[in-house]
């Protein structure tokens, strides 16, 4: 499973040549990690109700094209590893037909004390059946 989300750059996003600040991207990311979670059936509100969090402990992000203020763009998400305390995603941005950017994240699964924790055996099974082989990059 993958998810596409799709956006157009605001504003507030740029830079003054109208260019899209880098660290918007990593916002970006978040938003089509949230959905893609959501879509798993694991919406990140009833993990945090039920003590549990995925906070990043890994991210980086390779900037191929400029995406612009009021570009429309997508970005697409999808997992590519499952351990037991941790999830790997990875993402692009698309720009019309051109990837502008690609990235990933790592995140540990911990309880509200931020103490490193086994992702629990139901969620591990669904996030297992829907990974992926990576994108296309490696970081």
């Amino acid at each position: 499973m993958s998810i596409s989300v799709k956006l157009r750059v605001r504003y507030a996003e740029s830079d003054q040549m109208g260019i899209a600040y880098y660290s918007n991207y990593f916002v970006w990311f978040e938003t089509a990690r949230t959905e893609l979670m959501r879509e798993c059936g694991i919406p990140y509100t009833d993990m945090e109700k039920k003590g549990l969090f995925l906070p990043a402990s890994e991210c980086h992000c390779s900037y191929t094209a400029p995406v612009r203020y009021d570009d429309l763009i997508e970005i697409r998400c999808l997992i590519t590893e499952v351990r037991t305390r941790a999830v790997r995603f990875e993402y692009e941005v698309v720009r019309g037909e051109i990837v502008a950017a690609r990235g990933y994240t790592i995140h540990v699964c911990t309880d509200r004390n931020a103490k490193p924790r086994l992702i629990p055996s139901r969620i591990r099974q669904v996030l297992l059946e829907v990974s992926k082989p990576e994108m296309s990059h490696k970081g």
